[in-house]
C-alpha cells in the first residue's frame, strides 16, 4: 500500500488501503493526472534543462550552464514522487526508464559526503549552504526525500532510498546538535526528514527534523527585502499565533511540526498549530481554499485582508494547507480538518488545472476584470503549460497521484470517511464501498463489509442531512455507525445553492454574496453573458429564485449601467432585469481568457 503519510505513534488515526471511482469526480481527475499531467510534467522537466542540469554534471565533458531557478532540482523530484505514488495506484511500467536514468545519474552526481544540489555543483563561485536563505539546498533535499519515499512505497525502488538517505545523513552530521544551526530559507525538509524516519526507523532524521524546528525563529537568516518572517525565521514556533509571511513557507512549516507531534507527543507544538490554524482558517481564508493576499512576497495579509481581485492564492499554497489539515486530522480527529481538505481540493487546487490536464494557474484570484491583458504567474488570465518559476505543476500532480490516501482512514475501532467520494476504502477489519456522484449529488450509499464502527464526515454546511440505517447526522460532525458485514448506509445531503456573506471586516467582497452548492464554489464568466453585459455590471437579487441546469445555476438580478465619467454623483443607474448563469469555479477559464468574479455584489 502507498501512503503519503503514516505516522507510527501519537494517533489512532491512519490511512487506508483506498480507490477512488474513476467515474467520480475525484477519481476522473486522478486519471487525468495520469494520462496527462504527470507525463506532461516529464516532457517539461527535460525540456526546460532539469534533468540535463545533472547530465551535465555526471559528463564532466558535456558543457553548457546550469538551467533554471536554482531550486530548479525540486520540480523534478516532486515528477519523481508523483510517479512513484501512481506506480502503487496503478502499476504503471511506463517510466521505467527515465527512473533508470535518473538514478544512475543521483549516483553519479552524489559526492562522497552526500550532497547533491544541480546548482551548487553546477554554478562556479557557489559553495555548499553559503546561502541558505535563497539557494533552497534543504527545500530540495525534503522532494528529494520525500520522492525516495513514494518510489519505495510504490513499487519497491531502493536506488533513491539510498541517495536520499545518504543525504539525510549528511543533514544529520553537518547541522545535527554538535553542528552548524542551519535552517533553509524555504521550509520543507521538517516533513521530509519526519517521513524518511518513518521509513527507514533511524531516529537520528526525526531528530534533525526536530532541530530544524526549533532552531526557527531566532533570526539566524540574514532578513533580505521582505524581512524574517518571510523566512518564518521571525518567532520561535511555540511563540507565534498568525499565520503571516509566505504562505506556502507557512504552512510547509506547519505541516513540519504537527508531523513532529505526531511522533513526539509534544503537546506544545500541537497547541501552537492549533493557535496558528484559527489564524489562518478564520481569518485569513479564502472562500475557495486559498491563502495569501499579497502579491508583492506571496504573502498573508492581515486578518479579513481578503480582496477578490489582488489575491495571490498560490496553488502550492492550497495544496500545502491540505497537506498540512491532513496532518491535523490525524493529530485530532476532528472534522474541520477534513472539512477544509475538501474546500481546497474542489475548489481552489481544482480550479489550478485545465480540463485538458496540461495547464495550469499559479495564482488562483477570485475576480479577473473585464479588458486585462497578460497571463503570468502573478495575475492569470488563462493557464499556462509552464511556469519559469515551475513548482505547481508537479505538485498537483504529486498529490492527485495519492489522493485516494487521504479520502479514509482506519482505528481500532473501524474505518473514517473524510473525503466524500465514491470508491472502496479497506482496513484489516472493514470494507467500506461508497457509491455517489457526489459532489453533483448529495446521496450517498455506504456498503460495508466486516465488523466495526464506521463514521462519515457531515459536511458543516449540511443542515437538514437525513441519514438510513444511522442515527441523526449533526453537521460539522462525524456520524457514527456500528456495522455488521452487510450493513447499508444511506446517507442525504441537501444540495440546494445557498448564498454565503463574508464576515463585516472583509470589506473589499463587503455588500457581496459566494454563491456555494454543497462544497463546490461558484462564479460568473463573461462567456455566459449577454453581449453588451460586462461580468462588472451584474448584480444578485439574492431573493430570486436559483434553478440547477446541467451543472450549472440559473440566477436573477439587474445589470448596472455604465457611467458616463470615472466618478458621478448618483450612479450609474440600471439597464434592467437579467438572468445569467454560474458555473464551477474550479472550470472556470476553460473557455478562453475573459473576465470572472466570485463576489457578487446585490441588488
Amino acid at each position: 500500500m502507498s501512503t503519503p503519510v503514516a505516522p507510527r505513534a501519537r494517533t489512532r488515526l491512519a490511512p487506508v488501503e483506498g480507490r477512488l471511482d474513476p467515474e467520480s469526480f475525484l477519481g476522473a481527475w486522478q486519471e487525468l493526472n495520469a494520462s496527462a499531467t504527470i507525463p506532461h510534467c516529464v516532457t517539461n522537466v527535460e525540456r526546460t534543462g532539469v534533468i540535463e542540469n545533472f547530465r551535465r554534471i555526471a559528463d564532466t565533458g558535456r558543457g553548457g550552464k546550469f538551467q533554471g531557478f536554482w531550486f530548479a532540482d525540486s520540480d523534478l523530484y516532486k515528477t519523481l514522487e508523483a510517479i512513484g505514488w501512481e506506480q502503487g495506484r496503478s502499476g504503471t511500467d511506463a517510466y521505467a526508464a527515465l527512473l533508470d536514468e535518473v538514478a544512475g545519474l543521483f549516483e553519479r552526481v552524489q559526492t562522497a559526503d552526500g550532497y547533491l544540489n544541480t546548482y551548487v555543483q553546477g554554478t562556479p563561485g557557489v559553495t555548499e549552504f553559503a546561502h541558505p536563505e535563497y539557494a533552497h539546498e534543504l527545500y530540495c533535499a525534503g522532494h528529494l526525500m520525500q520522492a525516495a519515499v513514494a518510489l519505495r512505497r510504490g513499487s519497491g525502488d531502493e536506488r533513491f532510498l539510498g541517495v536520499a538517505r545518504r543525504l539525510g545523513d549528511l543533514i544529520v552530521e553537518r547541522f545535527g546538535d554538535d553542528g552548524v544551526p542551519l535552517i533553509d530559507g524555504h521550509p520543507e525538509v521538517e516533513t521530509a526528514l519526519v517521513e524518511l524516519y518513518r521509513e527507514t526507523g533511524e531516529p537520528a532524521y526525526l531528530h534533525a527534523a526536530e532541530l530544524q524546528i526549533e532552531r526557527r525563529g531566532h533570526r539566524w537568516l540574514e532578513p533580505g527585502q521582505f524581512g524574517s518572517l518571510y523566512y518564518q525565521d521571525h518567532l520561535p514556533v511555540r511563540a507565534g499565533a498568525e499565520a503571516i509571511g509566505h504562505s506556502v513557507r507557512q504552512l510547509y512549516l506547519a505541516a513540519g511540526v504537527t508531523d513532529l507531534y505526531l511522533e513526539n507527543g509534544d503537546e506544545t507544538l500541537l497547541a501552537a498549530m492549533e493557535r496558528l490554524w484559527e489564524s489562518a482558517f478564520h481569518t485569513k481564508l479564502y472562500v475557495t481554499g486559498g491563502h495569501g493576499s499579497r502579491h508583492r512576497d506571496e504573502a498573508y495579509g492581515d486578518p479579513y485582508e481578503l480582496p477578490p481581485d489582488r489575491a495571490y492564492a498560490e496553488t502550492c499554497a492550497s495544496i500545502a494547507a491540505f497537506q498540512w489539515c491532513w496532518r491535523m486530522l490525524l493529530a485530532t480527529g476532528r472534522a474541520r480538518y477534513a472539512e477544509e481538505m475538501e474546500r481546497a481540493v474542489l475548489n481552489a487546487i481544482a480550479a489550478s488545472t485545465a480540463a485538458t490536464g496540461t495547464a495550469f494557474f499559479y495564482s488562483n484570484p477570485l475576480q479577473l476584470r473585464t479588458g486585462h491583458n497578460g497571463s503570468d504567474e502573478d495575475s492569470p488570465s488563462e493557464r499556462l503549460p509552464w511556469y519559469a518559476c515551475a513548482c505547481c505543476p508537479p505538485n498537483i500532480a504529486r498529490l492527485l497521484a495519492s489522493l485516494h490516501s487521504y479520502a479514509a482512514t482506519a482505528d481500532d475501532d473501524g474505518i473514517q470517511l473524510h473525503l466524500l467520494t465514491a470508491g472502496e476504502f479497506r482496513s484489516e477489519r472493514m470494507t467500506v464501498t461508497v457509491l455517489t456522484a457526489y459532489p453533483s449529488d448529495g446521496e450517498l450509499t455506504i456498503r460495508v463489509s466486516g465488523r466495526g464502527e464506521l463514521r462519515i464526515r457531515v459536511p458543516a454546511w449540511a443542515a437538514g442531512a437525513s441519514a438510513d440505517g444511522a442515527g441523526e447526522p449533526v453537521p460539522g460532525e462525524y456520524l457514527s455507525v456500528s456495522c455488521v458485514d452487510g450493513t447499508v448506509v444511506r446517507l442525504s445531503l441537501p444540495m440546494r445553492p445557498r448564498l454565503v456573506r463574508a464576515d463585516e471586516r472583509v470589506d473589499a467582497v463587503r455588500g457581496c454574496v459566494a454563491i456555494l452548492r454543497g462544497p463546490v464554489v461558484y462564479c460568473i464568466e463573461q462567456a455566459d453573458l449577454p453581449d453588451g453585459v460586462l461580468v462588472e455590471q451584474i448584480r444578485l437579487d439574492p431573493a430570486a429564485p436559483i434553478t440547477e441546469s446541467d451543472g450549472t445555476l440559473v440566477l436573477s438580478g439587474h445589470a448596472a449601467g455604465l457611467g458616463r465619467s470615472l466618478y458621478s454623483e448618483g450612479g450609474p443607474g440600471e439597464r434592467g432585469k437579467i438572468s445569467f448563469t454560474a458555473i464551477p469555479y474550479h472550470s472556470w477559464a476553460n473557455r478562453g481568457p475573459g473576465a470572472m468574479r466570485v463576489w457578487l455584489p446585490t441588488v
